[in-house]
């Protein structure tokens, strides 16, 4: 975009009279400054397959209230074109304890309700599992979230969920980007308030609380209040949206749970906590620091939204050590279907959905119990997809699925990543094993023993500013042309490229993703996020022990990473 086209939209949301009055004083305290202009008004803030993302203020580049609504009206006018009935089903809207979130949530259900569309709304933060829910519960037209997920405290986002409560395919979401190109003026989107919306906006009931705890209570395998009275749990919310309903089911089930008090109520500015994303060290400190206080036995920390879990568990010499997202979910997948197996409660045809960069220690698993394992592309809707064509051709086979980046389903009663459902089958399998000496950590050492040792990793560089979308091209590009044919004297047999109809897997969609596959069963994966500006590298690393894998797993780095 030209800088006179940027300084004119710059100049149009200045002068427009009823702006936001910290959005005003945003621009103007940036007048002179036309870096930090260019920024927020010269590309506009990106929606993709998921939704949008992206750092709060002023601008089309930002997340703020007229960004929201202009989302929210190319959604309603989505929703409108799937029939009148769909507009009458309505969408159901939830948000997280970001800043501005439920200011932004009420501006979407009075965008819908002005566009006479339904709007179901909650009476304050839910999270992303329960919406999924209440969509499918209420049998709407579709959801919303108001959600940044883990990111940091000047970020928000906008997800958006099709009747099954899942989140939008591609070809759907397509159309609703095409719909946003449209709208021209976000300033000026028709929005009803909340009193003058009449039965257009609906407050949802409590009941529907209820109903989801006990639907995730019942995905128990066996239900032992004896044995989860001796497990002694540490959990945290991470100032985020699941500190009452995981703290319930855990509570309803007889749990000994202690929570991280300073971590539990909600705080946009997450300032009881070090990070908020489970995938980070520091998301644990409070935490551990209780668990070593009260000898707990499992630490458990849900992201802000409550999609993702994170897990620690005791080793055999007392020590809490972290899990990653693969290796929590092998625990879950063998505690699964080693029960299920026992009791004949494992379904005649069973299958598992994981993703392309998840590590394959789970496929190992599922080989051991004849379970049948699909992959899809990265982003829990491919597999919300999956589970409803299943269903559709009249398959109820499904036992799990996971990706890497620590959240998984166990019961497709939801239809995107649920933090809940997977707290209480942690729990679950944690007291079970305590009661024949084990730990989770000790499980997770028998199924190495039994299938190799893996070791999973990630690294993320970031290319923030204007020129990231172009640094991350050149990046992903120069893998494309001269990728390494080997290292350290392990050939690569096999490329994917996702972008290629001829290298990619077969039945996937396009996409910007790289494989790496290697002889001995190691692979690397390269993924530009689709919701942040960074480029990430998948390793999963095979190995007959862990000495070895450490240092595949450094061979592999120093091939494939750009320097520092």
């Amino acid at each position: 975009m030209s800088s006179e086209r940027y300084m004119n939209d710059y100049k149009r949301w200045l002068d427009f009279e009823g702006l936001d009055e910290s959005l005003k004083s945003e621009l103007i305290s940036i007048k002179d400054d036309e870096k930090a202009i260019a920024e927020r008004f010269a590309a506009e803030l990106g929606f993709g397959t998921g939704g949008m993302r992206g750092i709060l203020g002023a601008g089309i580049g930002r997340m703020n209230i007229y960004t929201v609504m202009r989302v929210s009206l190319a959604f309603a006018e989505y929703i409108k074109s799937l029939g009148a009935d769909a507009a009458k089903k309505g969408v159901v809207i939830s948000h997280d304890n970001r800043r501005c979130s439920r200011e932004f949530a009420l501006a979407t259900a009075g965008v819908f309700a002005a566009s006479g569309v339904k709007a179901y709304i909650f009476d304050s933060l839910r999270p992303t599992p329960m919406l999924s829910f209440s969509v499918r519960k209420l049998r709407a037209a579709g959801g919303v979230m108001i959600t940044a997920s883990h990111n940091p405290p000047e970020y928000n986002g906008y997800k958006i969920y099709d009747s099954e409560g899942c989140q939008l395919s591609i070809e759907e979401s397509e159309k609703v980007i095409s719909l946003v190109s449209k709208i021209k003026d976000e300033l000026r989107v028709p929005c009803l308030k909340l009193e003058d919306a009449g039965d257009m906006i609906i407050t949802l009931d409590p009941s529907i609380d209820d109903e989801y705890a006990m639907r995730v209570e019942n995905i128990s395998i066996a239900r032992d209040r004896e044995s989860a009275a001796k497990l002694k749990v540490i959990y945290s919310p991470q100032h985020g949206t699941g500190n009452i309903p995981v703290r319930r089911v855990l509570s309803d089930c007889g749990y000994d749970v202690i929570p991280v008090l300073s971590q539990c109520e909600p705080d946009p500015d997450f300032s009881g906590t070090e990070s908020p994303n489970p995938e980070s060290p520091k998301a644990y400190t409070e935490a551990l620091k209780i668990a070593k206080e009260t000898s707990a036995d499992i630490v458990i920390t849900t992201d802000p939204d409550c999609d993702r879990l994170g897990v620690a568990a005791l080793d055999q010499s007392g020590k809490m050590t972290l899990m990653t997202g693969n290796q929590s979910a092998a625990v879950l997948l063998e505690y699964i279907l080693s029960r299920r197996t026992a009791d004949n409660s494992l379904h005649s045809d069973p299958y598992m959905l994981t993703t392309i960069v998840t590590s394959d220690l789970g496929d190992r698993i599922c080989d051991k119990y004849g379970v049948k394992v699909e992959k899809t592309l990265t982003g829990f809707k491919f597999i919300g997809e999956k589970i409803a064509k299943h269903r559709a051709a009249g398959d109820y086979g499904f036992v799990f699925g996971y990706e890497e980046s620590y959240g998984c389903l166990i019961s497709d009663f939801v239809r995107d990543k649920d933090g809940v459902q997977a707290s209480l089958m942690l729990c679950e399998a944690a007291a079970y094993y305590k009661n024949y000496g084990m730990t989770l950590i000790d499980v997770l050492e028998k199924i190495y023993s039994e299938h190799g040792y893996f070791l999973d990793a990630q690294s993320s560089f970031y290319f923030p500013g204007l020129e990231g979308k172009e640094k991350i091209s050149a990046l992903t590009g120069s893998l494309r042309s001269s990728a390494p044919s080997e290292v350290s004297g392990v050939r690569i047999i096999k490329t994917e490229d996702y972008l290629s109809e001829e290298t990619k897997a077969a039945g996937f969609p396009t996409s910007d993703v790289l494989r790496f596959i290697f002889e001995d069963g190691c692979w690397v994966a390269v993924r530009p996020s689709g919701t942040e500006p960074k480029c990430k590298f998948y390793y999963c690393v095979c190995a007959p022990d862990r000495e070895s894998a450490d240092l595949k797993y450094k061979n592999l780095k120093t091939a494939f990473e750009p320097s520092k």
